[in-house]
């Protein structure tokens, strides 16, 4: 009898310490994030600073975990991952990357969509965005929590590209959603989706003659070696949503969803005002180093009104001409 007692005893310790070991790690929350870039990249200052923020206004326990330089892949990867729920929970990437899910999403990355730095800022903190937000978590099962971005995209080319005539039938690679190719192709260059891994090496065999990108990306991954030629197009300030993997999101307490929600919002902010700060000190930065050579482009103006049409056709295909003029009234 004696023996039956403690063996009782010790099944229901053990019942017991189970209990409180589950308790603990559902306690402690680990989110997992990933950057293509470094520590001194403007997205993953945006990803610590989207980290601070949470562990800083959450009574819970919650931890972070990001992968840095692309160590997890590429955009379009971390687009996958998403929308399975596996590998990473947050991440900042281009719209045009999650477009196999969300075929609209790209309306907000497209190029000569901004007329400025302050109609850009404008339109990421109205909520115009909303309709585009939704069809990304219906669709691909990704909710976007804040908007960084703030790059301001150019031409970089192995040759000068500084006109109409040099521009046409330029062999340049752009992000994968139809769109850019779209408008690339009717400002008469020659588009063509290459992965963005692959775009150093493209140029430097001649399988391309160029691409397009913001400053800090430009520098960080060394592609003046291979296109020194910056044309200052000024044809995209980037749209960079921080999103979250919506069966992560969903799994989190109401607390917690509330946290990061406001935190996605706030950090954003600080990505927005550090990356369109940052930008023209890292495009000085190349040209004081002699790494790049920037020229204006002649006949900006003429880019505008070609892809106007373009545009518009776009949206109308995907039901979003209301939307489209709701941007350009910002």
């Amino acid at each position: 009898m004696f023996q039956f007692k403690s063996m009782t005893t010790f099944a229901a310790s053990a019942v017991a310490a189970t209990t409180i070991l589950a308790t603990s790690v559902a306690a402690e929350t680990t989110l997992r994030g990933a950057s293509m870039f470094d520590e001194e990249h403007a997205y993953t200052k945006t990803l610590r600073e989207f980290s601070r923020l949470v562990s800083e206004n959450y009574a819970g326990e919650v931890s972070f975990d990001i992968s840095l330089n692309g160590e997890l892949g590429d955009e379009s990867d971390f687009v996958t991952f998403l929308q399975q729920g596996v590998a990473i929970d947050f991440a900042i990437m281009a719209p045009s990357n999650m477009a196999t899910f969300a075929p609209s999403i790209p309306l907000m990355d497209m190029p000569f969509l901004f007329r400025d730095l302050e109609h850009w800022n404008t339109a990421l903190s109205s909520g115009v965005m909303a309709p585009l937000e939704a069809e990304l978590l219906e669709k691909a099962n990704i909710r976007v929590i804040g908007y960084a971005g703030g790059g301001v995209r150019n031409l970089a080319s192995a040759d000068p590209i500084t006109n109409m005539e040099e521009l046409n039938g330029h062999q340049m690679r752009v992000m994968g959603a139809p769109i850019q190719a779209q408008i690339f192709a009717a400002i008469q260059a020659a588009p063509s989706a290459i992965a963005y891994n692959e775009v150093y090496n493209a140029i430097q065999t001649g399988v391309i003659a160029g691409f397009e990108n913001e400053a800090a990306s430009i520098q960080n991954l060394k592609f003046y070696e291979v296109a020194p030629h910056i044309t200052l197009t000024r044809h995209a300030i980037t749209v960079r949503p921080l999103v979250m993997a919506e069966s992560t999101f969903s799994a989190l307490d109401a607390d917690l969803q509330a946290v990061i929600l406001a935190a996605g919002a706030d950090a954003g902010a600080f990505g927005r005002e550090l990356e369109s700060r940052q930008d023209g000190e890292k495009l000085q930065e190349m040209i004081d180093a002699g790494q790049v050579f920037v020229s204006e482009f002649e006949g900006r103006d003429a880019l505008l009104e070609m892809v106007i049409p373009v545009q518009d056709a776009y949206a109308a295909e995907l039901g979003a001409t209301d939307l489209l003029a709701a941007i350009r009234a910002q």
